[in-house]
């Protein structure tokens, strides 16, 4: 089969497509025939030796849509519409940038949805790390007010469309004024032009502070994001692209409002025993709503597979407003 593989530790030019032995999928595992797959900063990092040992010869990618081939347990039907995400794709075992890959059975979606694959691919990585971070982690409701700290990244974009559709008032932030009209297309009822400190600009608007806030910039801007929010409000951090993973100085009693709660997702929870079944997940609300178009397709830009390095290269340049996906 077709698949790229990474040849060494660096840049883009360190994947190549060739011919790889097609897998055969074991007791517990599915076997998709790859239709598609969105892009993920992950896999920059795992390509240019971030992410502990890289494997030569290991194919990226830690989520994929397509159909089933092949599942022992018979828990899925022959030409079933799936999705797959994490469950150890490409750093415990080879990913999802081939024509076929196989998946623990804990890590495979059916999809009801008659949602097209190239919309579908899109979806799982952002929208189910959003899933977690604003249902699991804080418990949005609807009438609540939410920050979304990082807009224009692909995740940033699956926030701000989610929690719109799930009735909530979204402030976003982008360093672009040129951005401001699509995070308004897109669901954004605020958006706000970030030099690093926006709590006063939030407070503008309401001054009590908001309910929620979502924290993909990272460290360099989690203090500030901590002052726009309420007394009995949360925040969540999910991302890092700011760069740093080290707040500096944090002083509980200075830094930390009164009573707002701060915690952690990691998109690693995906699957594992630790977090409910992704049957549980709203990806096939999500899906039907974008296919229905009730919610707007975040999709940016759509490569083929042997267009792999200039995909990579769009992504790690922060050249892409929205999600990269590339198909099979």
């Amino acid at each position: 089969m077709k698949a790229v593989t990474i040849t060494a530790t660096g840049g883009p030019e360190v994947l190549a497509l060739g011919d790889v032995p097609e897998p055969t999928a074991k007791t517990g595992e599915v076997k998709i025939k790859v239709k598609g797959f969105g892009l993920n900063r992950a896999e920059v990092y795992y390509r240019s030796g971030h992410m502990g040992a890289l494997e030569i010869g290991r194919i990226p990618g830690i989520e994929a849509v397509g159909e089933v081939v092949a599942d022992p347990s018979g828990t899925f039907t022959l030409g079933q519409k799936v999705v797959t995400i994490m469950g150890g794709m490409m750093l415990a075992r080879n990913g999802a940038y081939a024509e076929y890959v196989t998946a623990s059975l804990s890590n495979v979606l059916a999809i009801d949805s008659d949602i097209g694959f190239l919309e579908l691919a899109s979806l799982p990585q952002s929208y189910l790390t959003v899933w977690g971070a604003l249902d699991l982690n804080l418990h949005i409701q609807s009438e609540q007010t939410i920050l979304v700290r990082g807009a224009t990244s692909a995740l940033g974009l699956a926030a701000i469309t989610y929690a719109k559709a799930r009735g909530l008032t979204v402030i976003a932030t982008t360093r672009d004024t040129t951005r401001q009209q699509r995070l308004k297309e897109l669901g954004a009822d605020h958006v706000l032009i970030d030099d690093g400190n926006i709590a006063d600009q939030v407070r503008n608007i309401f001054p009590d502070g908001v309910d929620k806030a979502i924290e993909i910039v990272g460290a360099e801007t989690l203090k500030d994001t901590v002052l726009a929010i309420k007394n009995w409000g949360e925040v969540v951090v999910v991302g890092l692209l700011g760069g740093s993973t080290i707040v500096e100085q944090f002083n509980l009693m200075g830094d930390l409002s009164n009573a707002v709660k701060l915690s952690f997702f990691g998109s690693v929870m995906l699957g594992t025993p630790d977090m409910p079944p992704l049957g549980n997940s709203p990806l096939n609300w999500i899906a039907e709503q974008i296919h229905q178009g009730l919610m707007p397709d975040i999709t940016s830009e759509v490569f083929p597979l042997e267009n792999i390095r200039e995909a990579h290269t769009r992504m790690e340049k922060n050249q892409a407003f929205g999600k990269l996906v590339v198909t099979i």
